[in-house]
């Protein structure tokens, strides 16, 4: 697909989703910039030691000053943003405090992350950016019961289109996969009595998006792909 000598940036990269994207663009040539928070995460992700593997330690990708630290001397080809948060609750029992978390970890973090990722690429003459919404994005019902990160990821979804429509001039394609609950060490012990055979693999999703963020993709934008599996 095109990653040999590529720049690429993957936010969450450490997580389940992260490591399987990361390793598959290395296994194509590409080189990463991984931002981290969590030192133990860090400290497990198997590609550390890569020599084609940055990773910067950052406190919050909803601050500016933190994502301006990760875009610093890094013209990406392609800036992947996974990094994100959930937290279940009804509407009721949701404060703002609550609602603001959501916000800032999925929205907050995707739109400075792709406004620091554009900023690059203009002037670079061209790039691509994938970010990662959710189902209940595309199914809002669905996301009954964790509302607060429904309308996170709504919104998410929301930037990725309007983005797209803005930059695509630029030579810039941003799109976007909506993954369901995916298969990972995580859910099924959160969910053990579920059909794990109908998750979507990490590595199944991670093909999508290397696709997208791949110059063999010149003509898709605005997309909100699904990538459900049998879910």
């Amino acid at each position: 697909m095109g990653f040999v000598g590529k720049h690429v940036v993957v936010t969450g990269g450490t997580g389940a989703l992260g490591t399987a994207v990361v390793g598959s663009l290395l296994a194509q040539g590409a080189t990463c910039t991984v931002p981290y928070v969590h030192e133990a995460e860090a400290q497990r992700f198997p590609h550390r030691s890569d020599a084609k593997v940055k990773m910067i330690a950052v406190m919050d990708l909803a601050d500016e000053a933190e994502v301006a630290k990760v875009f610093a001397a890094v013209t990406p080809w392609a800036s992947i943003h996974i990094a994100g948060g959930f937290a279940p609750g009804k509407v009721a029992g949701t404060a703002k405090a609550a609602l603001m978390a959501q916000i800032d970890s999925n929205l907050v973090s995707c739109f400075l992350c792709c406004r620091a990722a554009v900023n690059a690429m203009i002037a670079a003459g061209g790039g691509r950016i994938v970010n990662v919404a959710a189902r209940p994005a595309l199914e809002p019902r669905s996301g009954a019961g964790m509302t607060a990160y429904t309308i996170a990821k709504t919104g998410v979804a929301a930037l990725t289109m309007a983005l797209a429509e803005e930059v695509a001039k630029d030579g810039i394609l941003v799109n976007a996969v909506a993954p369901s609950i995916m298969d990972t060490a995580a859910n099924r012990k959160a969910m053990p009595k579920a059909d794990f055979d109908a998750w979507p693999k990490v590595e199944e999703v991670a093909a999508t998006i290397l696709f997208l963020a791949s110059p063999g993709n010149s003509v898709t934008r605005g997309a909100i792909v699904p990538v459900y599996g049998k879910s």
